[in-house]
């Protein structure tokens, strides 16, 4: 913004994002000189903006404590980032109160913002699941995430710079069904036309992406996020295990959950009560890069099991047996 009133609203932008600021860092940020800033000052100052200066080596301008708050100016990512954080705030068990209080924040937010950065939020959010103890520590560029989730919204094939867990990068492809907030990551799921296999990307590792001409249709069967997790469970890994529990579906995700392992009945036959929550026994297959932490967990479960596959699982737990024993027998 290079017209006056453009400037004075960055340097409120500015001062209300906290703290304070130098005369010599705004006139910087604004590309203009120190009178000119107090001058800008003025005019929030006239506009009832409770603008105060703070005197001192470290002086300069800000906000003052304990009045009402200044107009709220949020830019696309910061009113993204707001939203989400609403949104992953009513996932984490919030009372009811606070719950209302989060809703009517992201109603007020919405309200207020240009139309088109409104409709590329409302995608986003239409677009996003998450699944059990999902966060997002590796944050995806949110120019990526908009595009990602008008992609979704309107069935458009996308173009994904993309760089593998190897360090190869690459050119993909992708019809993408939704995206995923799973174990501190994002991720996008879809299908890949030239394989018509799903696929799952983490977003913090794409580059770029474009939407493509044409459109496709939706996928009939699970959601975006029962495809991440199943994907997890039977990616392709060194080992591949098939146990039988005996035990209730609740008591083997404690600690295999849905992105570890597939549960199944063993005995199709139903339990003589029906009641689905019975225990009997299960078939749990996972696949894993390395044996050594089933044996804990097996133990943690507390349940009879037979390991049907690999031999070399059964001889690990075996030796954490004798090695538990050995110990409970010291005095």
């Amino acid at each position: 913004m290079s017209r006056p009133t453009g400037r004075v609203l960055t340097l409120l932008e500015l001062l209300q994002s906290g703290g304070t600021r130098t005369l010599a860092e705004l006139a910087d940020r604004l590309g203009v000189d120190g009178r000119t800033v107090r001058r800008y000052v003025d005019h929030l100052i006239d506009l009832d903006v409770p603008v105060e200066s703070v005197r001192g080596r470290y002086g300069g301008y800000r906000i003052s404590p304990g009045y009402r708050l200044p107009p709220l100016m949020l830019g696309e990512d910061e009113a993204l980032a707001v939203l989400l954080g609403l949104l992953a705030g009513r996932r984490t068990g919030l009372a009811t109160a606070e719950r209302t209080a989060g809703e009517t924040a992201a109603a007020k937010i919405r309200r207020v913002l240009p139309r088109h950065v409104a409709a590329r939020l409302d995608a986003l959010l239409d677009a996003l699941s998450f699944t059990d103890g999902s966060g997002g520590d590796a944050a995806p560029d949110a120019g990526i995430l908009l595009t990602l989730a008008d992609a979704v919204r309107h069935r458009r094939p996308v173009s994904l710079r993309y760089t593998d867990r190897d360090g190869r990068p690459s050119e993909r492809t992708l019809h993408p069904y939704g995206i995923v907030a799973h174990a501190n990551r994002w991720y996008v799921t879809g299908a890949d036309p030239k394989i018509g296999e799903d696929r799952t990307f983490r977003l913090d590792r794409v580059a770029d992406a474009r939407a493509l001409p044409g459109t496709f249709e939706a996928p009939a069967g699970p959601d975006p996020a029962d495809r991440l997790l199943s994907g997890f469970a039977t990616a392709d890994y060194r080992h591949e295990v098939t146990l039988r529990i005996h035990g209730t579906a609740e008591q083997i995700r404690a600690h295999l959950p849905a992105g570890v392992a597939t549960l199944e009945d063993h005995d199709p036959a139903p339990t003589p009560d029906g009641d689905p929550t019975a225990e009997r026994w299960l078939r749990v297959e996972l696949r894993a890069e390395r044996l050594d932490w089933l044996p804990p967990v097996l133990a943690a479960i507390d349940r009879p099991f037979v390991i049907e596959r690999p031999e070399e699982l059964r001889t690990l737990v075996t030796a954490l047996a004798d090695r538990l024993a050995s110990h409970a027998r010291r005095t």
